[in-house]
């Protein structure tokens, strides 16, 4: 509550460009130094909600594909895309695609798609909290970040590709960030509060 009053205040006179930041109350008074660092951290934040959100769409037409093929037969579109794309129907990995679409069922196809709109959801609704720096999404964010390591992790160790390892580094690395911020506000709230606390 005190870092959202300190930084309505902030942005206020920096748009009027009037008051200097010595005008602050003493609670709220932060160095050139660290309204530097808030900016930097409120752009990182913002990075992590747009990719949150394209996450999130990407898995919405994800589940759209997957209510698309329901009453299909996914195997004979399966087989028509590998034909469209000039792929060899008896390479070990065309067979593997056609395989995964034989075993295909309408049921499957549904629950794929709940899956993916609840995935879709809970993207968007991090990527909002991030976007307005709220802490439960920063929390959000850390939690679900670190549950899915372990599955990055499995799936690196069944074969090394530059997808699986650009996703588990990027995935490492919100993690962290996030971690980072959780701390940095739990820091700023507690001196805060001395502060307070003081006068």
């Amino acid at each position: 509550m005190l870092r959202l009053a300190r930084n309505v205040l902030i942005d206020d006179f920096q748009a009027r460009d009037t008051l200097p930041l010595s005008h602050l109350p003493a609670c709220m008074h932060s160095s050139g130094t660290n309204l530097d660092s808030h900016r930097g951290q409120r752009r990182m934040l913002r990075a992590v909600a747009s990719f949150e959100f394209a996450k999130g769409v990407f898995v919405v037409l994800m589940g759209i594909c997957a209510l698309a093929l329901v009453h299909k037969d996914a195997w004979l579109l399966a087989e028509s895309l590998l034909a469209l794309l000039h792929v060899n129907t008896d390479s070990h990995s065309a067979q593997l695609f056609l395989d995964f679409a034989d075993s295909l069922t309408d049921a499957r196809l549904w629950a794929a798609a709940y899956i993916a709109f609840a995935y879709a959801a809970l993207r968007f609704t991090e990527a909002y909290g991030l976007w307005k720096e709220r802490t439960w999404a920063e929390w959000v964010a850390f939690v679900s970040g670190t549950l899915l390591l372990p599955l990055e992790v499995r799936e690196l160790m069944r074969g090394v590709t530059l997808i699986r390892c650009t996703v588990l580094l990027f995935n490492l690395a919100i993690v962290v960030y996030m971690l980072y911020v959780i701390l940095a506000n739990r820091r700023e709230r507690r001196a805060a509060t001395s502060l307070a606390g003081r006068g």
